[in-house]
Formats: structure tokens, sequence, C-alpha cells
């Protein structure tokens, strides 16, 4: 299995490693200090669950690979419509691309069935740019659940979890879902294969799409956003409103607010991702994990005032980060 990981940050770095150590032929795209000390040490993974170096081929040449079976995608969502000279150079006519990316993709809607079976979601994939470097012909779902962080170039500081859950968007369990989950394991993660991959998403996006933006316009903590009862009471209203949506498309996740805002609490003073974007002065990723909630909304008649109401201030936010 030859494997190519772009964007080879805190999660591509972890995935390659762990491919690497199933025996994969294993590629590293990234770039700049990370990029040298991969080269020069490997990349070096500090874990409770053993430390371990993996000697990988890292480049900020995919010509220099060719053609793979798998590629990996660890960009932000914001990245896809522009990643073109990076994925070019490595497909074929099978090659699957396995998106590892928060809130809803760019595919959600191919193989969904019913009567939005093919719709483009245009937050997500405005004038099908997206689809247009990344078919989603070729796209494997996945939705990450392990927590990783760069503690320095080429290396990754692996904090919980293990889980990379993986389905295609027809629903089948395909031989290329199957042959990539086994190497996964064999490395030493989960990669379950979901044939209703749709409903992790949601219960990945019901923290995403209301920590997130709520962090970045406060600057809190997930402790303290939790904590505060007002701002806890404006991430209920969001999460409901959020599964009125699942729901409206078919999605029943299994996870209730008052568990997901348990958890949120247990993981302390934690800093989201998007505010720490926002502090390192990088674009936000709030399309897919906001944006994208109301304009499906919008599609199933689904009333989300709250939701179109944090969507209007953190756009300008992002807006404003962005220039």
């Amino acid at each position: 299995m030859k494997v190519a990981v772009v964007g080879a940050g805190a999660i591509g770095a972890y995935v390659g490693a762990a491919l690497d150590r199933a025996g994969a032929e294993v590629h590293l795209i990234a770039r700049g200090p990370h990029l040298a000390a991969m080269r020069q040490h490997g990349v070096r993974v500090y874990s409770p669950r053993g430390d371990f170096t993996a000697r990988v081929h890292a480049t900020d040449r995919p010509d220099e690979i060719g053609p793979v079976d798998y590629v990996f995608l660890g960009l932000k969502a914001n990245s896809y419509a522009a990643c073109g000279p990076l994925i070019t150079p490595l497909l074929q006519e099978k090659t699957a691309v396995i998106a590892a990316q928060n809130g809803i993709p760019w595919w959600y809607f191919h193989g969904h069935g019913g009567p939005h079976d093919g719709k483009r979601i245009e937050s997500v994939d405005p004038g099908g740019s997206v689809s247009a470097v990344l078919p989603p012909e070729r796209a494997i779902g996945c939705v990450v659940y392990a927590a990783t962080e760069l503690e320095g170039p080429g290396i990754v500081r692996h904090l919980e979890g293990t889980r990379f859950s993986i389905g295609e968007p027809d629903r089948s369990v395909s031989k290329r879902c199957l042959e990539f989950s086994e190497a996964m394991q064999t490395g030493g993660l989960k990669c379950p294969v979901e044939a209703e991959l749709r409903n992790d998403i949601w219960i990945k996006l019901l923290g995403n799409i209301s920590f997130n933006p709520i962090s970045a316009l406060t600057r809190a903590t997930m402790r303290e956003m939790c904590l505060h009862r007002s701002t806890r009471e404006v991430i209920e209203m969001m999460m409901a409103e959020t599964l009125q949506v699942a729901g409206a498309l078919g999605c029943l996740p299994d996870i209730s607010i008052e568990r997901r805002l348990a958890g949120a609490e247990r993981v302390g003073d934690h800093r989201t991702s998007t505010l720490q974007d926002l502090e390192k002065g990088k674009p936000l990723e709030l399309d897919v994990l906001l944006a994208a909630v109301v304009e499906l909304a919008e599609i199933t008649g689904v009333q989300v005032p709250t939701l179109r109401t944090v969507d209007a201030i953190s756009d300008l936010l992002a807006r404003g980060a962005a220039a």
C-alpha cells in the first residue's frame, strides 16, 4: 500500500507514522522547519501508549512521490480548493482521498439518496471549486477522534484517542475502506468502517459548531464556556438546533446534549483549534462548521435562529482575521 499524507501536521504525521509501523509505503508532504526536522530525525511520537520514531520519507514536492493508492488529507477544509498542485501528481485512476476534516464535507450529498442526492453545498464547495480538485467519487469520509499537537518541528504529542472512523459516501463497505482500516489497525490505531458515517460527522460537529465559534468570539477555554451559565445556554441552543437539522436529513446521532457538554467540561482549559488559529493570525475554518449547517437548515426548512446569529457575528470576525 502506498500512501501520501498531504498536510502532515499533528494529525497527518501521526497517521503517517502509524501506517509506517504497519508496513505501508508512506510519504509525508509538509514544509518549513517541520519538514526539515522530519527529514533529519523522522517523526517522533510521544504518547501515553508508548513513544516511537518513524523514519518516513518527507518532501514538499509531490511530483517526487508519483501516483499512490491513498491520499490522506490533513489540510484544513478551507485549503481544499487550492490544493490541486499538491494532489494532482499523486492521483491515478483508483486513488482514494481520505479527508480528515471537521464539519460538513464537500461530498456530503454524494451517494446520499433521496431528494438531495448529488446536491452541492455552496458554503463548503463554492462554485464547485473543491469538487473540481477532489472529485466526490474519490472521497472516503473520515471523522477524527484522536487529539494530537505539534510539540515542535517533527515532534507529535499524542494526547488522547486513537479512533479514526471512515466510510463511503454511498454507505457501502468497500474493499478500499477495509484495506485502509486494516493498515491503520495494524499500526496501532482504531479505524472502524462505518456505513452511516454521517452520524459520526454530526456527533463530532455538535461540539465544533458551538464551542469553536464561541471560543473565538470570547477567547474562552472549553471549561470556561461550560461553567459560564449564559454562554452554556447559548451552546445548548446551538446544539439543539444542529440536532434538528441532522434529523431533517435523516441522521440520528447517538448522543445527548448533556453528555456532549459533560465531555467538553472534562477537557478542561483547552483552547479550540479555531481560537488557536485566531491567535496565530490564520484563516478561521468556520464555513464547514457553521455556515454549512445554516445552509442545510435553509434546504430542509428548519428554523435555526441561534445558529444564524452566531454565524453572522463569527463571519465578521473571520473576515477581519483574513484581512
